[in-house]
């Protein structure tokens, strides 16, 4: 319950930061919108040429393109902003005053940011998975939708263990600021489906830097593509990473010593 209050009282604080730079606000939507039009773009070129892409049609590649913004929507607003937050506070030393307080230290650092306005991109995303399933014709039954939700929630988990992972590396490097960067330059990635790259690489979105299991994966359980063993697995997984991501924290945060040492 106290973790609820607080995450209010962080809401509060990032709502009043963003009313103090509206006019930004507004002109990141636009660009936001700026962009999904340059990313629809970029599928009816591709359409243009083919009927599928990876054994994917122009519905499932929209459906597809509104997951990738979900899960893009989730990183741009908690864990980029935090990223650049907590590599800043280990530098100045004011992590030692957030690793002093009497709150789970890891939450603090995941939601003390909060881009509020990427909420906009929250809804362009469902619209683009609703259209994108019309367009496919794809037959969704309830079980299909429970597994295509459940597993977009997971999928979003593991890359935030991964990302809790990546940052606790700071503890144990001197400089380690670019510790997501790979996170960054693998997201594109998860716009198309697993399917279309090669052997090597897909094993590295779904394995390494699991960003197809976060976009790809939950559209297959959509499609009915995935059995009920396999949706459970990934839940497993889900849990795993978040159990050892807190272990794994935990275990840097008591190797720190403070900026002053």
């Amino acid at each position: 319950m106290f973790r609820f209050k607080l995450l209010g009282t962080l809401l509060k604080i990032n709502i009043q930061q963003e009313l103090a730079y509206r006019a930004d606000a507004v002109i990141n939507l636009l660009l936001s919108l700026m962009w999904l039009g340059w990313e629809l773009l970029g599928l009816r070129i591709i359409f243009s040429n083919t009927a599928t892409l990876g054994g994917w049609g122009p519905g499932e590649l929209l459906a597809l393109l509104g997951v990738w913004r979900f899960v893009n929507t989730f990183m741009a607003a908690l864990i980029w902003p935090n990223t650049e937050r907590f590599n800043t506070s280990v530098r100045d030393g004011s992590l030692d005053y957030l690793l002093l307080q009497p709150v789970n230290s890891q939450f603090l650092v995941s939601f003390s940011r909060i881009v509020l306005w990427r909420a906009w991109d929250i809804v362009l995303a469902v619209v683009l998975i609703v259209v994108g399933i019309n367009i496919g014709g794809t037959a969704i039954t309830s079980a299909n939708l429970a597994s295509f939700l459940l597993l977009t929630v997971t999928g979003g988990l593991i890359l935030y263990s991964l990302w809790i992972v990546l940052i606790a590396c700071t503890f144990w490097f001197i400089k380690f600021d670019n510790n997501v960067t790979i996170l960054q330059a693998l997201l594109d990635a998860g716009r198309y489906p697993s399917t279309v790259y090669p052997v090597w690489l897909r094993l590295i979105v779904t394995f390494v830097v699991p960003i197809a299991v976060a976009t790809t994966v939950p559209l297959q359980a959509l499609r009915g593509e995935l059995l009920w063993w396999q949706v459970l697995l990934f839940v497993a997984v889900s849990a795993a990473s978040l159990l050892i991501a807190q272990r794994v924290w935990q275990a840097g945060v008591r190797r720190y010593s403070g900026a002053s040492s």
